[in-house]
């Protein structure tokens, strides 16, 4: 992690958690901040057409991570990104140098996602996610433990809160590369 590091001027950062905990939110006020890249895979997907086609139950393209990483390559190994996903463990560890997973209260997420629509299975899932910290879980075996940094993402302070804390990570990296 540090030799490929210290070949980027800038960090590359992963904002995971499940869907409706703020991670686009997050994502786009901390690129504002530093002015970092922020990617959103969702949007990428559709934009270069990186899927496998649609899930009709889960009302989502089945992306394709060969192609998503493929895509995303030459971007990581310059740096200065923050990669914005549901998911985690098929990006290569090399890429990522803090690996935040968002997590909010079942409730503040039922009513989050509900106001987007999400019914049946498929707000059943997400929020069974939550529930059994799939996503952190994930993490912690895709990435080394230290760069994993868990996040409460209930409230509008709180995002701020670590929009701020995760600006003043990225001028400390940038300060010490």
């Amino acid at each position: 992690m540090a030799t490929q590091a210290s070949r980027r001027s800038k960090p590359n950062i992963l904002v995971t958690g499940t869907p409706g905990t703020g991670k686009t939110t997050t994502s786009s006020a901390l690129a504002d901040a530093t002015q970092l890249r922020h990617i959103c895979i969702g949007d990428l997907v559709k934009e270069k057409n990186l899927h496998d086609g649609w899930d009709d139950e889960l009302d989502c393209y089945i992306i394709n991570e060969d192609l998503v990483c493929d895509e995303l390559e030459n971007m990581m190994e310059v740096g200065g990104n923050i990669v914005d996903y549901h998911g985690c463990d098929f990006f290569p560890e090399r890429w990522f140098d803090i690996v935040v997973v968002l997590q909010t209260e079942n409730s503040v997420l039922y009513d989050r996602l509900t106001k987007r629509g999400y019914s049946g299975s498929k707000l059943s899932n997400n929020l069974e996610c939550e529930i059994f910290q799939v996503l952190l879980e994930e993490a912690k075996s895709s990435y080394s433990e230290d760069i994993v940094k868990p996040l409460n993402s209930n409230t509008i302070d709180e995002i701020s809160s670590n929009v701020d804390t995760l600006t003043t990570w990225v001028h400390n990296w940038q300060t010490n590369v």
